[in-house]
């Protein structure tokens, strides 16, 4: 009988993760099954993303929704633990850092049911982020650890963590925009005559400390409004981010600016829009590393960052969310001043490693 492996879904993020995964178990010896808790919920979305990636259906969709992070969490666990009962898979894989990473982690490795990490090692070593509280505690609690980069391994050698449970493989976001580069949708098709190629720049925000206290929102978006006068932005509004705009009344401060506000997006139109842009200003993990595959200047509004390579290796630049470092980023980045290389094992076969190690580990335990 195959071998199974349970992979976990829960938010966004999680689903470019998981999409190569799920395609290279289709095609080894061992039986993929995905689980979704349902921590994202917004079902259009989810089934826009799910069909341009090629997932698969989940089987089990938990259907937690949103809530604090204790309650998150307490659901997910209470949950899952009956699913991982049922279905009684040989290896529990978890991907990121949201809280369904470290809430099926949690239940998984007190059943001694072996957990892998994909994803692993990565710290902006700043605990007032809950995804690093999310990565910290499921590294300690995993059998397996892959790795991205080469600052993942050494957080973890760092941490205690046993050498022979990590794995250098690569980045599977970077598979999926491997995958995903030619069903990009074209600009022009999503911005119309908004903005020429290569004559625009994209924005997202979504991380609490940028967008829910009103007067550092009320900033950043002075900010974009003035460097939109130079570089026109499309603004792909987060919920929350949305929900603030609202709140505090605060959406007027982009009136009049060249700014293209837009709903969340599907995966190939974000993509087309980040591949033909002048530059992206974001606060997402994920954007600092597809523009740094992508070869595209990359402003990150933080202060820290758990992908180091891509400062190091790419095209990004830390500027936080003070309006004269994003103004000095941005006169840096217009500039050409970074053009950045793409990382080692960044070559769109991370996925096809990580399967191989769990064919040949789960293997050596029978």
């Amino acid at each position: 009988m195959a071998r199974s492996v349970l992979c976990i879904v829960g938010a966004r993020p999680n689903f470019m993760k998981i999409a190569p995964i799920m395609a290279a178990l289709k095609e080894s010896p061992l039986r993929g099954r995905l689980l979704h808790t349902g921590q994202h919920y917004d079902s259009e979305m989810n089934e826009r993303f799910f069909e341009e990636l090629g997932i698969p259906a989940p089987e089990v969709n938990l259907g937690v929704g949103s809530g604090s992070h204790a309650q998150q969490t307490a659901q997910v666990m209470m949950r899952f633990e009956p699913e991982l009962d049922r279905l009684a898979p040989d290896l529990v894989l978890v991907v990121g850092d949201v809280n369904s990473t470290l809430a099926c982690t949690l239940v998984a490795a007190k059943k001694n049911v072996a957990v892998a990490h994909v994803e692993a090692g990565l710290r902006s070593f700043d605990r007032s982020m809950p995804e690093e509280i999310n990565r910290v505690l499921t590294d300690q609690l995993s059998d397996l650890l892959f790795v991205t980069e080469a600052s993942g391994r050494a957080n973890l050698l760092r941490e205690g963590i046993d050498a022979t449970r990590i794995h250098m493989v690569g980045n599977v976001m970077i598979d999926t925009l491997h995958r995903q580069l030619a069903q990009a949708i074209p600009a022009r098709q999503t911005l119309g005559s908004f903005a020429a190629e290569g004559a625009y720049g994209v924005v997202t925000l979504h991380r609490p400390s940028n967008v829910d206290d009103p007067k550092v929102l009320a900033a950043l978006l002075d900010t974009l409004a003035e460097l939109a006068r130079r570089l026109p932005l499309v603004f792909a509004l987060h919920p929350r981010t949305q929900a603030n705009l609202e709140r505090h009344g605060l959406a007027a401060r982009l009136e009049g600016a060249p700014i293209k506000r837009m709903p969340p997006l599907g995966y190939q139109t974000m993509l087309g829009l980040i591949r033909e842009a002048r530059l992206v200003l974001t606060d997402s993990g994920g954007l600092q590393e597809e523009t740094t595959a992508l070869g595209v200047p990359c402003l990150t509004l933080r202060d820290n960052t758990e992908r180091p390579i891509t400062l190091e290796e790419g095209t990004n630049q830390l500027v936080g969310n003070d309006p004269a470092r994003i103004r000095a980023g941005f006169e840096r980045a217009m500039g050409g001043a970074r053009r950045g290389r793409i990382p080692a094992l960044w070559d769109g076969k991370a996925a096809e490693r990580i399967v191989a190690i769990l064919a040949t580990w789960l293997e050596s335990r029978v």
